[in-house]
């Protein structure tokens, strides 16, 4: 498994276009936000032409009322791989989230699905109580998560009380992170650019969005504002604009710094994993060569 990964707007779509052409092969997507039908514009899935000249899997094959998760992810493709490596002995995951590319290059913690209604009634606690009847339920049912947990990210919170109450344990006795044995081999190749450039490339392609209908987009998904999937860069700020809160040209303007900021936390997510080696985009021919010596020497 070549895995190509790397920050938002950095160019990961053209360059594994190109790779799955050279080497023949089908591409995994690795972008929990591509996942959804509905979410179009505002996700840059790949244009049709690219979807039609290569194979990809776990594009919009989920609507943004669907349940998901990094560890349903990590079942969906190691289920999926034995046929494909059956008729093909590589094959591409290309993305940008990284706890979902870890699920399946590491594995996840047995984390239990969670009912819908357990969760939507953490959400309404969070409305009826807000972010401090949320705490205070952690402190009680988790004690050593709630002394590590972000406790000004209200989602981070009800996902740890979700698990607490659906597994009947607190939610740190599953993050052990113990790293399981794959029966494939993975390479991992960065794509990144230097900042200003990554910036420049992030501000003009939330421009592209625009032109392309994104607020349109977003309108016709206002009334599921609350759902997980739509708390996205690029929804949330005109959700905000439709609300009265703030204008049009100020909704575009935090898209793309909320979008720079998300490419900074990508970064830092992978700056720890010595086995990505990393590339400018540009460098494709060096990609491939470094791909071919690890593969067939």
């Amino acid at each position: 498994m070549i895995v190509l990964l790397g920050p938002t707007g950095v160019g990961k779509t053209d360059i594994s276009i190109n790779l799955a052409r050279h080497f023949n092969c089908e591409i995994i997507s690795a972008d929990s936000r591509q996942f959804f039908t509905e979410m179009r514009i505002g996700t840059a899935v790949p244009s049709e032409l690219q979807l039609e000249t290569i194979k990809h899997h776990f594009i919009r094959f989920l609507s943004i009322k669907d349940y998901y998760s990094s560890s349903l992810f990590e079942r969906d493709v190691l289920n999926l791989l034995p046929a494909v490596f059956s008729k093909k002995n590589v094959i591409l995951m290309s993305g940008g989230s990284g706890m979902y590319i870890d699920a399946v290059c590491e594995g996840i913690d047995d984390i239990p699905d969670v009912d819908p209604l357990v969760r939507n009634k953490f959400i309404a606690k969070y409305y009826q109580e807000g972010i401090e009847g949320l705490r205070a339920k952690l402190k009680l049912l988790d004690p050593e998560h709630y002394s590590k947990v972000d406790l000004k990210n209200y989602k981070r919170i009800i996902r740890a009380l979700e698990i607490c109450e659906t597994a009947g344990r607190p939610y740190s006795s599953f993050l052990k992170k113990q790293k399981r044995e794959r029966d494939f081999g993975i390479i991992k190749i960065g794509i990144e650019r230097p900042r200003e450039e990554l910036y420049q490339r992030i501000n003009r392609r939330v421009d592209d969005m625009i032109a392309m209908g994104l607020e349109d987009e977003a309108r016709q998904l206002y009334d599921f504002r609350n759902l997980n999937a739509l708390n996205s860069v690029g929804y949330k700020e005109f959700f905000d604009v439709f609300d009265g809160k703030i204008s049009r040209e100020k909704a575009i303007e935090l898209i793309k710094r909320n979008s720079r900021r998300y490419a900074k936390r990508q970064m830092t997510w992978w700056s720890k994993d010595k086995e990505i080696k990393w590339f400018h985009p540009d460098s494709l021919q060096d990609v491939i060569r470094h791909i071919e010596n690890l593969v067939f020497d």
